[in-house]
């Protein structure tokens, strides 16, 4: 099933996103650990890819055992820094190979200890959705944005500028980056929507539970700390087990708030936790319904 029909259903959606191992010795501990998560039945779940394509084999493994084995549909992350055409034309086809049907298309981060000696044939995601889309494959295709604006970029008016460019490019979705106040992805809605960009956005929503998530938040993406949820830190990130549960009911109150103000489709950064798949899914179980 394409990502696309599910995020225009007239219905609430809660996906999850998994990752795969780096190493073959913790295999089988993360496919366990990602197939909890499916047998939640979300509506989908997405499956990332290492930087330079580092784990690109475990990102199919993991993707196509979700889908072939729970029947849950499948979103495979694919990066394009620091590759050449033809390492991506092979990952295209082994994705085709495998069944996956829906492409996440990013450009990642740049490897440190580049693999391919700084050689790349791409510079934007965008470039790499003009690939995908020229494949004459019927993928859908999701990118990413960012509520906040994205770190290299100057102003909030550009980025939404490359944004529109990279939803014309072939774009049928939009995921966000996390973010931990509801304001600002309504007025980024709004902004974008202004712009001409009309595809669905899902609100992608990252469950703090512990306070050493907190600085690598702000690191990997700029986000903004709310008082409140700073004060939740300052009191609770002492304490692991208290913290853990301040931080779902955290996010459990934004995916609230997210549904009662339309945003339909709601994306959970969920660590590769189970458990704390299962307890938002809980607290907003008869919210959700059956899915």
């Amino acid at each position: 099933m394409k990502i696309i029909d599910i995020l225009k259903r007239d219905s609430l959606s809660i996906s999850f996103e998994v990752f795969p191992p780096k190493y073959d010795t913790s295999f089988e501990s993360v496919k366990a650990a990602t197939e909890e998560i499916a047998k939640l039945s979300p509506s989908f779940m997405s499956v990332t890819y290492g930087a330079g394509g580092g784990t690109s084999k475990y990102t199919l493994d993991i993707a196509k055992n979700i889908m072939e084995r729970y029947s849950v549909p499948t979103l495979a992350h694919l990066t394009c820094v620091s590759s050449t055409k033809d390492t991506v034309k092979k990952q295209i086809d082994d994705m085709k190979n495998a069944g996956i049907k829906n492409i996440m298309a990013l450009r990642g981060d740049r490897l440190q200890d580049d693999r391919n000696g700084g050689i790349s044939d791409y510079r934007y995601a965008i470039d790499l959705i003009r690939e995908l889309k020229e494949s004459g494959e019927d993928f859908c295709i999701g990118g990413a944005c960012y509520p906040e604006v994205h770190p290299e970029s100057t102003c909030q008016k550009e980025d939404i500028r490359r944004l529109k460019e990279k939803v014309d490019a072939g774009c049928d979705f939009l995921t966000t980056q996390m973010f931990f106040d509801n304001n600002l992805l309504y007025n980024f809605l709004y902004k974008i929507r202004e712009a001409g960009i009309t595809v669905p956005v899902v609100a992608g929503i990252m469950p703090i539970t512990n306070a050493n998530q907190v600085e690598r938040a702000i690191k990997l993406s700029g986000s903004f700390m709310p008082q409140r949820f700073k004060s939740i830190v300052d009191k609770f990130g002492h304490d692991p087990k208290a913290m853990k549960q301040a931080g779902i009911a955290y996010a459990t109150d934004q995916v609230i708030d997210l549904f009662a103000n339309n945003i339909t489709n709601v994306h959970i950064y969920s660590m590769n936790k189970p458990d704390v798949a299962q307890k938002i899914k809980d607290n907003l179980s008869d919210i959700l319904g059956k899915l």
